[in-house]
C-alpha cells in the first residue's frame, strides 16, 4: 500500500480556504446586529468548532499512523517466519 503524498498546492489551497473562511466567520461576527453576548456566544461556538475540527484531525491521523506501523510489524514478523521455517533455497 502506497502512501499518497499531498502537493504543495494542496497545502496552499487548504491553508488559502481556511483563512479567508475564519475571516469571512470574524467579520460576520464583528458586523453582527445584535447584543455583545450574543456576539460573545457565536465566537465561543466557532472557536469551539475550530479546535474540534482540529483535533479530530489530529486523532484520525495518528489512527492511522498507528495502524500503518502496526500494520508494518505483523509483516515483518510474518516474513520472519516464513523466512525461519520455508527452505527457499529450492
Amino acid at each position: 500500500m502506497e502512501s499518497s503524498k499531498n502537493t504543495p498546492a494542496f497545502y496552499f489551497l487548504a491553508w488559502i480556504s481556511f483563512l479567508i473562511s475564519s475571516f469571512g466567520v470574524v467579520l460576520g461576527i464583528v458586523f453582527m446586529e445584535g447584543v455583545w453576548f450574543a456576539k460573545a456566544f457565536f465566537t465561543m461556538a466557532y472557536l469551539f468548532s475550530l479546535s474540534s475540527c482540529f483535533m479530530v484531525a489530529k486523532v484520525v491521523r495518528d489512527k492511522q499512523e498507528e495502524e500503518s506501523l502496526t500494520n508494518k510489524i505483523e509483516k515483518a514478523k510474518t516474513q520472519h517466519l516464513i523466512n525461519k521455517y520455508v527452505d527457499t533455497s529450492e
